[in-house]
């Protein structure tokens, strides 16, 4: 296998939007099914956790945005991830925002984002994820919904999406807190939010078969919250027994020390420029929740102590995405190696042991 330090200077030449089409390629035609076998690696019992009643060999997981249109989910799973989460889909196709729209930060391991929910489409989506609930395939997956972009009754979008999903995922997710559609982050205000929320839980509720267990729905919320509104979340968070919330999404903030010179670029800033304020807002939340609600901490982990930051500071599972294009496939398991080592370390017998440590 060649080292992932070796092709990252090839794939540089290349722009990132291209990049990542020719990964999502290569993985739904096999061709890295070979370098998946060699990297994962057995998951350690002690990474071994339950959120949900859903049972998670480790709780590192892919976030939404890699496999946008559900294609590569069982792909991504090979690699050694407890969980991957597919989308953010929108009920209808639409193209996203004009390119260029995806940039490295190469000097600051960061990534700046402006796709503006590109997607197939829910058809689109749908049938991927039946398509392997039919083929048997194990692993556990998340769907994330969105709206289009000239929706204006946003929550009708959102559970038109979670309509269709609800019998095909794990889980599903909410996402109200992208920076790259208009006005979407509106629906963090106290009032949108928890009007959002009930008619999703009302629709997961309504379309539910008799009997069925319901899938956890959560809340993908950014890092961008004041006080305030972290505040209010967390009232209506806990208010409508809402399963679970992501802390957090990208960033429109931009640290003073970014050295790239498309460190400015308009989007959401990913990778790790992101984790100390991503970290801090899901301590925050944590905080606020009283942890009584599972939070998936997501934004800037890179390596095992970013894993166990987030998870000492509240998170139950943990989430990352932009690190794969500084460190490649191989990042997974050493991740999984060195949180290990943390957890054994302070004692903590399970991951459950150590959540929310710092508050305690």
């Amino acid at each position: 296998m060649i080292p992932y330090g070796v092709v990252r200077p090839l794939l540089h030449l290349i722009s990132p939007e291209t990049a990542h089409g020719l990964a999502i390629r290569a993985l739904k035609s096999g061709a890295l099914k070979e370098v998946a076998g060699r990297v994962a690696e057995r998951d350690d019992p002690l990474l071994a956790t339950r959120v949900w009643n859903l049972s998670f060999p480790n709780p590192i997981g892919l976030a939404a945005g890699f496999d946008k249109d559900a294609e590569v989910m069982d792909a991504m799973l090979a690699f050694g991830f407890g969980f991957v989460e597919a989308g953010t889909v929108t009920p209808l196709p639409q193209p996203g925002n004009p390119k260029p729209r995806l940039f490295r930060l190469n000097e600051d391991e960061g990534v700046i984002n402006r796709f503006g929910f590109n997607s197939k489409g829910l058809e689109h989506f749908v049938g991927q994820l039946r398509a392997r609930k039919q083929r048997g395939a194990t692993g556990i997956v998340g769907a994330n919904v969105g709206k289009n972009r000239d929706t204006v009754d946003a929550a009708a979008d959102y559970t038109a999406g979670i309509s269709r999903v609800h019998k095909l995922a794990d889980y599903l997710v909410c996402n109200v807190s992208s920076p790259n559609t208009p006005g979407l982050r509106n629906l963090q205000a106290r009032a949108q939010i928890e009007q959002l929320i009930q008619r999703v839980l009302e629709a997961r509720q309504r379309f539910a078969s008799d009997g069925a267990s319901l899938p956890p729905l959560l809340v993908k919320v950014g890092p961008d919250l004041d006080e305030q509104q972290m505040r209010d979340i967390a009232d209506v968070a806990l208010a409508t027994k809402i399963d679970g919330l992501i802390v957090g999404n990208t960033t429109s903030t931009r640290p003073a020390d970014l050295r790239s010179r498309h460190a400015f670029e308009g989007g959401g800033l990913s990778g790790r420029p992101l984790l100390p304020l991503a970290t801090r807002c899901l301590s925050t939340m944590h905080k606020l929740t009283g942890g009584k609600i599972p939070i998936i901490g997501c934004g800037g982990v890179a390596d095992g102590v970013d894993a166990y930051e987030k998870i000492r500071a509240g998170a139950s599972l943990v989430q990352l995405y932009s690190a794969l294009v500084f460190h490649g496939p191989e990042l997974v398991g050493r991740i999984k190696r060195e949180l290990a080592e943390c957890l054994r370390a302070d004692g903590f017998k399970s991951v459950a042991d150590a959540v929310g440590a710092d508050h305690h």
